[in-house]
């Protein structure tokens, strides 16, 4: 069988993991063991993160609507509940835009679940 030497592929390979490293500090940029782990981490916090992400907005706009119901005299809880029997079908990222920026509208939305 014939052998075959790495040629410029552990070159290419190490330089290509290098490029991700770029701007790490110390010989996490330069050195191809800790530049790899320290890119690998790095994808793996990226990844995470990205789902993080979403669960955080969604906290973020339930404390919003929380705030403006209890304005109104009305729980979370409560002003969904209302909204559900009312058929009213607003997911909560436009619920928590409208509470913030058109308090006459949330008004509205108050009455309606109260209303039910």
């Amino acid at each position: 069988m014939a052998r075959v030497k790495t040629g410029n592929v552990r070159r290419k390979r190490r330089s290509r993991m290098l490029k991700h490293s770029k701007g790490y500090r110390g010989g996490r940029n330069n050195l191809k063991r800790t530049a790899t782990e320290a890119v690998q981490k790095g994808w793996n916090h990226a990844y995470k993160h990205r789902r993080a992400r979403k669960r955080d907005f969604r906290r973020l706009w339930i404390a919003r609507i929380n705030a403006a119901a209890r304005l109104h005299g009305l729980t979370y809880s409560r002003f969904i509940h209302g909204l559900k029997t009312a058929g009213i079908e607003l997911d909560r990222k436009v619920l928590a835009d409208i509470a913030v920026n058109d308090e006459a509208g949330f008004g509205q939305l108050i009455v309606l679940a109260k209303g039910s």
